[in-house]
């Protein structure tokens, strides 16, 4: 689905007239799901800046284990540990990890570089560098804190989240909006910038008839109905300290999805591919849709 700001609605082609019709929450939802509301903003904001998703759900999102700390590993948002410098800085690209000698994931790789502002205040930016190797394998990622701006620099990363699969390469920008669920498959040596956004949306500005050419893409709706036996953890990025939790069953336990006044998990590409999957949870075959190549004007 294309578009950035626009409303979309999608349902698993498995499971047809799933989406329920001329309302969001009613009593008894189809194929015995629930309804659940992801707000991107206040619930006061005006009509107009309202932001919220309605997604399906196999079984709750709730339904997991107590969050405890975990250690932070290279992330921080403390700017203070270093004296401010007002020189031009540089430097070497991030060091990947070989398989070989230590196995890392999207969220053991991530890096922070700099910053400004506090996630507490929901005020700022912060910057980061992930290098990885290995894909995560019954864990996924939430971001409390902001936005998640991702652009690829070496290796391609398959992402899944609550609204479905998209793969992103070099040359190609994704993001991944606050407090949604996502897993990161890598295939090699991967390495990468992200610009996370406190309090904010992402937003296009406003720039008339001549500016940017630009193309995004939304996921269709996607799920797998998956028990894990040996649990599956959930990491929650939240006032800058990681937190996890555990639950026997997989996040991406999500069916059908209708999102309102926002593109979730939108991309702009070059060259872009739309993933979606084409068997259910017994396999994960990727469909990819290529888009004519696009002129990017920096």
């Amino acid at each position: 689905m294309c578009g950035f700001g626009n409303e979309f609605s999608s349902e698993d082609p498995r499971c047809p007239g799933s989406l329920p019709e001329g309302q969001n929450n009613p009593q008894v939802c189809p194929y015995g799901l629930y309804a659940e509301q992801l707000s991107g903003s206040a619930f006061t904001c005006p009509r107009p800046a309202n932001k919220r998703s309605w997604l399906y759900r196999i079984l709750p999102s709730v339904k997991h284990k107590p969050f405890t700390a975990v250690p932070c590993g290279n992330l921080t948002e403390n700017w203070n540990e270093v004296e401010p410098d007002p020189n031009q800085l540089r430097w070497l690209p991030f060091t990947i990890p070989k398989s070989t000698e230590k196995k890392v994931d999207f969220v053991a790789g991530l890096h922070t570089v700099c910053g400004a502002g506090d996630a507490k205040s929901r005020n700022g930016i912060s910057i980061h560098v992930y290098t990885c190797n290995t894909s995560m394998v019954d864990r996924c990622f939430n971001n409390s804190d902001g936005d998640f701006l991702i652009v690829p620099q070496q290796g391609e990363i398959l992402i899944t989240t609550e609204f479905g699969k998209m793969m992103v390469e070099p040359n190609e920008i994704c993001v991944i909006q606050q407090g949604m669920r996502f897993s990161v498959d890598v295939f090699g040596e991967t390495r990468g910038y992200i610009m996370e956004v406190y309090g904010a949306h992402f937003e296009l500005p406003d720039l008339g008839p001549i500016g940017v050419c630009l193309d995004f893409l939304c996921p269709v709706a996607w799920y797998e109905d998956r028990k894990v036996a040996t649990g599956y953890t959930i990491i929650n990025k939240y006032q800058g300290k990681l937190f996890a939790c555990q639950q026997d069953f997989s996040p991406t336990s999500w069916l059908h999805c209708v999102a309102f006044d926002h593109a979730t998990l939108t991309a702009l590409r070059r060259t872009a591919r739309l993933s979606s999957n084409l068997r259910g949870a017994e396999g994960t075959m990727v469909k990819k849709k290529k888009i004519d190549q696009l002129i990017i004007e920096v």
